[in-house]
């Protein structure tokens, strides 16, 4: 091996065991938090956010990785980090005052800061949300030159660089305190789970469980990705974590490489709306509209459910299309008594949480016992974790790298939830979608949903939530519209932005599992997922599906049922089968029904209900009546 070669590997080495360390330095600090409070808040906020971005610094290379300009690159980076953090920590008490009166050095070490997030942003989340926070700060330097509703008094660099990184009003505001507090913990708990094996037992439940199904897989595949993405802040790494096992077992049973990776890809989209945790989103939403985190898991259930239920129904009549035969039961999974016990350490893990919640503790309270209780059971319940504990300082470690690639997307939002507070944007921009849209609470609902597809595209699921319902969200609840139903309306659009083209991050880390092109894929997976766009219209218009908000029994049963008519409707009609092949005027007319049995007007439901009852009806009777006729395949 040569000399170079030999630095190149010390050096990497070097890195790596640094990041290692960074990692459980930072698992340390969440569980610490979320278990015995915070220790300062300045402290903790800044310097989290700090060691955050050494960490990304480090783990996310420049694009010259292993070259040693890359390197340095990336020290530059960690340095501007790690003296912009200090620098703000430091000034922190004379910034209380409000007499200090800021130096060239202050601005300067504060611009290094937003610097390096920026390029931390760039490389963990693309050009999207680099771009969006690129564009806040310019408008804060320039927006006095703009016209119309964006124009604004005007800001120095100086009343910029104060708000934004000197104050608790942009980088290191209220989201960054909610993922201190408590995001950081759930991460670390999601990550000792898959740690001590729970995972992997967890995935081959969801199979046996699903054998006996025509689907098979792809039903496992919705299974085990609403279980593993409700833990998950993130889709494409959901749909990595379980694609690389159920996206390959799909297409063996004979379905499309398109459609195996579109249902991993809606199916680890929608964990970000399931209960208990809902992608970490649960609990900023919390903080931010001030509802009981209980509440806003009651109320997200019945829809993620709903959700859930038309992939179910998406994989099984796909599998009757393709003449798909269930799993033989020689082939099937078998479930081990290791495979039951591991269950069981998500299980009681999840008892605790919801025990603590319900009797009160705080949501970090419950991430913090519910950590403990994780690490407890792997020891006791896997021997491997015995043999090898280092395989908890191994997963502790990955989760402080996972939490720090949250904290800096949620810092990046930051800097344009800053921009806002000082520039009054999201107000104006309200009213010009009430002034556009009128009294027509459809069509504001219309443009938001709009609104969210096209901010939220390249992002990842806690950003594009905050950004969306603080520049959408009060020109809706100006309407009328409940707080708790307007958070969720934009964070179902937001987390489906994912699979939405032209961008759908989902369907592009599904696409090479599955070995089909991103855009076909991602076409697929809204076919599939087409439930998901209708069911925030409905919950606005029939809160009662919510459980908390109006909640009526009659009505709410009335909108369950319409709801499951519309799923087989749009499902058979978009993929063309239902006991058969249907024609194209069937299949039309399914859509068009699934639609109007959905409108809020009593007459057109009752009607269009009654007619797709008796449609299904016909057409079921049409094909028994021909299939004795029908040659053999």
């Amino acid at each position: 091996m040569s000399d170079d070669s030999m630095s190149r590997t010390a050096a990497g080495k070097a890195t790596a065991a640094t990041l290692y360390g960074l990692g459980l330095v930072l698992s340390a600090v969440a569980v610490h938090t979320a278990g015995f409070g915070v220790f300062e808040e300045v402290l903790l906020r800044v310097g989290t956010v700090g060691l955050a971005l050494v960490i990304v610094a480090l783990a996310a290379p420049a694009v010259t990785a292993g070259a040693p300009v890359s390197r340095l690159v990336d020290l530059a980076v960690a340095a501007a980090a790690i003296l912009a953090a200090y620098w703000a920590i430091s000034l922190s008490e004379e910034l209380e005052t409000g007499l200090y009166d800021f130096t060239t050095t202050d601005q300067v070490f504060g611009w290094l800061g937003i610097a390096a997030l920026l390029e931390m942003t760039r490389r963990l989340s693309g050009l999207p949300l680099f771009l969006v926070c690129l564009a806040a700060l310019a408008y804060c330097l320039a927006g006095q030159h703009l016209p119309w509703i964006l124009q604004h008094a005007g800001f120095s660099a100086e009343q910029t660089i104060r708000t934004i990184w000197y104050s608790f009003d942009g980088v290191f505001g209220r989201p960054v305190a909610v993922v201190t507090s408590f995001i950081l913990v759930f991460v670390v708990f999601g990550v000792v789970l898959d740690g001590i094996g729970a995972g992997r037992s967890l995935l081959r439940i969801a199979f046996a469980a699903t054998g006996r199904l025509r689907g098979g897989p792809g039903h496992a595949a919705v299974v085990a990705s609403a279980m593993f993405g409700t833990m998950s802040g993130s889709v494409a790494a959901n749909v990595v974590g379980t694609g690389v096992f159920t996206i390959p077992m799909i297409r063996q049973r004979g379905f499309t490489a398109r459609f195996a990776g579109a249902v991993e890809a809606a199916a680890s989209s929608g964990g970000q709306f399931m209960p208990p945790a809902m992608g970490a989103v649960a609990f900023i939403m919390a903080d931010v509209t001030g509802i009981p985190y209980l509440t806003i898991c009651v109320a997200a259930l019945v829809p993620a459910l709903l959700y859930y239920g038309s992939l179910f129904c998406a994989v099984s009549v796909e599998a009757v299309k393709r003449g798909i035969e269930p799993i033989p039961p020689a082939e099937r999974e078998r479930i081990t008594r290791q495979d039951w016990l591991m269950s069981l350490a998500l299980v009681i893990p999840l008892g605790v949480i919801v025990g603590l919640l319900v009797s009160g503790r705080s949501p970090a309270l419950a991430g913090f016992w519910a950590t403990v209780t994780a690490v407890v059971a792997g020891v006791v319940l896997n021997p491997e974790v015995r043999r090898q504990p280092r395989r908890l300082l191994d997963a502790l470690a990955r989760a402080g790298e996972n939490g720090a690639k949250i904290m800096v997307a949620v810092a990046a939002v930051g800097i344009v939830i800053g921009a806002m507070n000082m520039t009054g944007l999201g107000l104006r921009f309200a009213t010009v979608i009430l002034s556009l849209a009128g009294d027509s609470l459809f069509l504001s609902l219309l443009l938001m949903m709009l609104g969210c597809l096209v901010l939220g595209m390249g992002m990842p699921t806690v950003p594009a939530y905050l950004i969306i319902v603080l520049v959408m969200g009060p020109a809706i609840e100006q309407l009328g519209v409940p707080t708790l139903i307007v958070h969720l309306f934009v964070l179902y659009f937001g987390v489906l932005s994912s699979i939405t083209p032209p961008v759908a991050l989902a369907a592009y880390a599904a696409a090479p599992i599955s070995g089909a092109r991103p855009m076909g894929t991602a076409v697929d997976a809204v076919r599939v997922a087409l439930i998901g766009f209708v069911i925030p219209f409905v919950l606005v218009y029939n809160p009662a599906l919510s459980l908390v908000e109006g909640f009526d029994a009659a009505a709410f049963v009335w909108v369950l049922l319409r709801l499951g008519a519309a799923i087989w409707l749009f499902t058979t009609g978009f993929s063309g089968h239902d006991g058969g092949p249907l024609p194209v005027w069937s299949r039309a007319l399914r859509v068009g029904l699934g639609l109007s049995v959905l409108l809020p007007f009593a007459a057109v439901e009752v009607t269009a209900l009654l007619l797709a009852v008796a449609l299904l009806a016909f057409q079921r009777l049409r094909h028994a009546r021909a299939a004795p006729w029908a040659s053999p395949q």
